[in-house]
């Protein structure tokens, strides 16, 4: 229960989660400021690149307003890496027995990834009651997470994978939605070239649907 109310609690008021590759360490700061100044407070760094855990440790000491968390963790010494970074959250793109059992006796908390009903079920029964969804616009999107709803009804998701603004406001209308995942926000071209204005245009556009609509 403690880690599905502090979950509840990091999405509470910015329902969206970009999920963030770092290519660069020059761009990490940049990167960030530019989202919260679109009013994204809650990030998701992949360790997809050797600057995952750098930037989460970065972050953590010179943006400690935001909430950081740490994704595409994939086995227990990268579970450990990631708590001894200080991030927030983990992240999951599938679950094995392992990781929920790290879950369990982590002090931060763990949103596994999961594709099935079975999967749920995995976890539920573990006491885990929010999922990320992945790759969720491949799976069915939104109607994958209505039909989720009815045997699962204390259950909510972060759906990612595919996902883009255009589908958003669809999934924020659904009551079993904590919140939205994506790197459309975070598009590498901007990246590369930069463009922090851009990151922020996109990060505001995002955030005033997520208002309208969730």
């Amino acid at each position: 229960m403690d880690m599905t109310q502090t979950l509840d609690t990091l999405f509470a008021e910015v329902t969206l989660l970009p999920v963030i590759s770092i290519e660069r360490e020059a761009d990490i700061l940049p990167l960030a400021d530019a989202l919260a100044a679109g009013g994204i407070t809650t990030l998701e760094v992949t360790l997809r690149t050797p600057f995952g855990l750098p930037a989460i440790e970065l972050l953590r000491r010179e943006r400690p307003a935001l909430q950081v968390g740490a994704g595409t963790v994939i086995d227990a010494a990268q579970f450990a890496a990631v708590e001894r970074a200080g991030a927030h959250f983990v992240v999951t793109p599938g679950i094995t027995d392992e990781l929920l059992q790290l879950g369990l006796k982590s002090t931060i908390p763990l949103l596994p990834g999961i594709a099935t009903a079975s999967e749920i079920l995995a976890g539920y029964r573990l006491g885990y009651r929010r999922f990320k969804v992945f790759p969720a616009q491949v799976l069915g999107g939104a109607a994958l997470l209505k039909s989720f709803a009815g045997p699962f009804s204390d259950v909510r998701f972060c759906p990612t994978g595919g996902i883009g603004q255009q589908d958003i406001g669809e999934y924020l209308t659904l009551g079993n939605v904590m919140a939205v995942g994506g790197s459309w926000v975070v598009p590498k071209a901007s990246i590369a070239a930069e463009d922090w204005a851009e990151v922020t245009r996109l990060s505001l556009a995002a955030t005033s649907l997520a208002k309208g609509r969730g």
